[in-house]
């Protein structure tokens, strides 16, 4: 284990993953910190003994509804204060949250309510109505419809009811009238939750969050207690200079992702931390927020701090004092780093992670030896190999490229009802993670490929079988293949090459507008080419590097 002798000062070489569940986690900083700010919305603030107590209401209001232990309920929410809460009620009945991102298509909320069958949905009331239209096999027990304006300050609420176009446009996109559900409200007007009804354990499921995997259509990865508490537990470790009860988080990314979940819900809730809640990662609403009070932590992707600190400039606002951001899901380039670091005076490193890790599994240390161009090290208590893809079991020399494999407390057992998948991502109890690296001697570790096949724009990882089977539905489309082009803001961009059926014309803006009815705005092809035919391989499988080779030529400017 080389890299441990390149940890920051204070980060320890040894890790045991604490004991107990999510619930002890978020109770332990309640009792601690009942005074301090748990939460921040539009400068509204919850303190944490506040927190606990609508936690403890909203369990029991679920509890009477008829969610019990090892029920999945499904949360469709935005961040908002709203969020927090749902998220922790549910593990405190010990039932198992599952994700889900509120601007998905209806298409692709029923693929996942028909893989994870949740009876029960906590749902932002702008999507209600799509829940309400699901078909009879996948039609909810109960909806509780959440209006986020209801946690807004009470002179933002007042200037959403005033009688002009804007209030007007602003309040739709914020909120809608609907019928038969159950309100946020009402499942917190009530007693709190009797203590004699027994939380969850550390073995318990706690989430299910989806996942593009390493091939094919997204599946839902199973995360304990143990798993996320651990993964917690891991991020403080590699920041020890972060005071508990001091720091103040802010959650720009969204919490359904893994990434957002684990740094701002569970890492941000055991510090006694102030997380400040973003409904949308908008400049024009974050910068405000840094002026008054910068983050201790800043969790984000590439584009994300290019943009902020670009609208930071153009503003005059200035970005001192952000001590530590850490950013992950697509690489991270200098042209990126060394300005941001500039005008904050603090630290930005890259890390890394997948959802079947809770997710976090590496990170460069805050430190100067930190080594851009690198994920950096395994956290402590991870442990990896460099393995030949073609023989899992076997290592590769010392230096030399191949598959990581990882063991540690954050690594998931499986995905949810689907065993040959989660056989296949598992070689003698080593998770495969489909990416190819290389290790130095000093155990920082590069990406140098992928062996799996999806896209990665934006942060957010998008199957290309689950797009070309879409795609493949429109009128005039014989054959089609999706490819991440490189993109040096986005990381890659989603692009399309389609085939035509003989005869048959496709017009690109009908089909990226019809496609945009039926997939989140980040999987829709950023651009579509129309191919005479796609290279493939002697058993006529479509080879889709070679398509992603042939596009990038064909996309070069001329001369």
């Amino acid at each position: 284990m080389p890299w441990l002798d390149s940890y920051a000062d204070g980060v320890p070489r040894e890790f045991e993953a604490p004991p107990g569940s999510l619930t002890d986690l978020i109770g332990a900083s309640v009792a601690e910190y009942p005074s301090h700010t748990a939460l921040e919305f539009f400068g509204r603030e919850t303190s944490y003994a506040a927190l606990g107590s609508q936690i403890e209401h909203a369990a029991e209001g679920l509890r009477r509804l008829g969610v019990k232990a090892g029920d999945r309920v499904a949360l469709i929410l935005p961040n908002c204060p709203q969020h927090v809460v749902a998220f922790y009620a549910v593990l405190r009945l010990g039932g198992i949250v599952v994700e889900h991102n509120p601007l998905y298509t209806p298409r692709e909320l029923r693929h996942q309510f028909e893989d994870h069958r949740a009876r029960v949905a906590i749902a932002w009331d702008k999507t209600v109505p799509t829940l309400q239209d699901f078909p009879s096999d996948l039609a909810l027990d109960q909806i509780v419809s959440v209006d986020m304006t209801h946690e807004f300050p009470w002179h933002m609420r007042m200037l959403l009811r005033l009688p002009i176009e804007k209030a007007r446009t602003s309040r739709a996109e914020l909120t809608a009238e609907v019928r038969g559900t159950t309100t946020w409200e009402q499942l917190l007007t009530g007693p709190a939750i009797p203590a004699s009804v027994p939380g969850p354990s550390a073995e318990d499921v706690a989430l299910i969050q989806y996942t593009s995997g390493t091939t094919g259509n997204p599946k839902g990865a199973t995360l304990s207690h143990r798993n996320l508490v651990a993964n917690a537990a891991q991020a403080r470790a590699w920041v020890p200079s972060i005071p508990r009860g001091a720091a103040s988080v802010h959650a720009v990314l969204p919490l359904f992702h893994a990434y957002g979940l684990t740094l701002c819900l569970t890492f941000a809730m055991s510090m006694g931390a102030r997380l400040v809640l973003f409904p949308k990662p908008d400049p024009d609403l974050v910068l405000p927020v840094f002026k008054k009070r910068p983050p201790t932590f800043l969790p984000a992707v590439p584009p994300l701090y290019d943009r902020l600190r670009k609208a930071a400039e153009e503003k005059g606002v200035s970005l001192e004092g952000i001590e530590i951001a850490i950013s992950g899901a697509m690489p991270l380039s200098k042209a990126v780093v060394e300005p941001w670091e500039a005008l904050t005076g603090g630290y930005l490193v890259e890390g890394y992670g997948l959802s079947e890790c809770s997710p976090v599994l590496m990170a460069n240390p805050v430190a100067p030896n930190r080594r851009a161009g690198t994920v950096g090290l395994p956290l402590p208590g991870t442990e990896v190999r460099v393995v030949d893809p073609d023989e899992p079991t076997v290592d590769v020399e010392p230096g030399a490229p191949g598959e990581l494999v990882v063991k540690g407390p954050q690594v998931f057992s499986g995905y949810w009802n689907k065993p040959e998948a989660t056989a296949e991502v598992f070689t003698d109890g080593w998770f495969r993670t489909g990416d190819i690296v290389t290790v130095d001697d000093d155990g920082f570790v590069t990406i140098t490929d992928r062996i799996k096949e999806l896209v990665i724009t934006g942060g957010f990882n998008v199957s290309p079988s689950e797009v070309e089977d879409m795609l493949r539905g429109y009128d005039g489309v014989a054959d089609v293949a999706i490819v991440g082009i490189p993109d040096a803001r986005d990381g890659e961009h989603v692009v399309a090459a389609i085939v035509p059926e003989p005869g048959a014309t496709v017009d690109t803006d009908a089909l990226r507008a019809w496609a945009k009815q039926q997939l989140a705005a980040y999987k829709v092809p950023r651009r579509v080419h129309l191919v005479d035919e796609l290279p493939k391989s002697m058993i006529g499988k479509v080879l889709r590097r070679k398509v992603r080779d042939q596009l990038i030529e064909l996309e070069k400017p001329a001369g």
